[in-house]
């Protein structure tokens, strides 16, 4: 009987950023071969990395993952979140913003497993006038007014613990994603 392969992306948390966790995409993409990863290929240096293997449940590939890079990255509280095709294309179809306005801002948010439930909302109201947030299965869309961006619910989200449980990319990031995976 013949394997099949799927289509993965590894959302890395917490890389490159602020000059923390500074990594290059190359040894990165280095380590996803030598855990036996398949064309494995990254998209900026956020830590975005495609890559095919055998189908397998996400949650093993990220304790896969995660291992490798606290192994290969001393001091980095490897973090990460890992999606097969068709859920990136589900969140890309399931984009709630049909026109993108300049002054806004849009991300979506990536829950891990552990805190991926529509309870996240209890104490993150958004500020009318100010954002909108929208939770699906596994992420949370965000979008809020450039100039307010400090008044925001996400501003508070990031000041709490379980902002370490998450991974923001902007909605054209996430686009990008979903289209080379495809």
């Amino acid at each position: 009987m013949q394997s099949r392969t799927d289509t993965y992306v590894a959302l890395l948390r917490g890389i490159n950023v602020g000059g923390h966790a500074i990594m290059a995409m190359s040894q990165v993409v280095a380590l996803f071969e030598r855990q036996g990863l398949a064309n494995v290929r990254s998209y900026i240096a956020s830590g975005n990395v495609i890559f095919q293997t055998e189908m397998i449940h996400p949650r093993v590939l990220e304790e896969k993952i995660e291992e490798a890079l606290a192994a290969a990255f001393r001091g980095y509280d490897a973090k990460v979140i890992v999606l097969n095709k068709t859920e990136m294309q589900r969140i890309v179809r399931e984009l709630p913003w049909k026109r993108v306005n300049p002054a806004m801002r849009y991300n979506v948010i990536f829950l891990r497993h552990s805190i991926d439930s529509r309870s996240i909302f209890e104490g993150l109201e958004p500020k009318r006038g100010v954002e909108t947030i929208k939770y699906a299965p596994g992420v949370l869309y965000w979008a809020a007014k450039r100039s307010d961006l400090s008044a925001s619910s996400m501003a508070k989200l990031s000041r709490s613990p379980i902002y370490k449980e998450v991974t923001v990319r902007t909605v054209n990031t996430v686009k990008k994603l979903a289209e080379l995976m495809s």
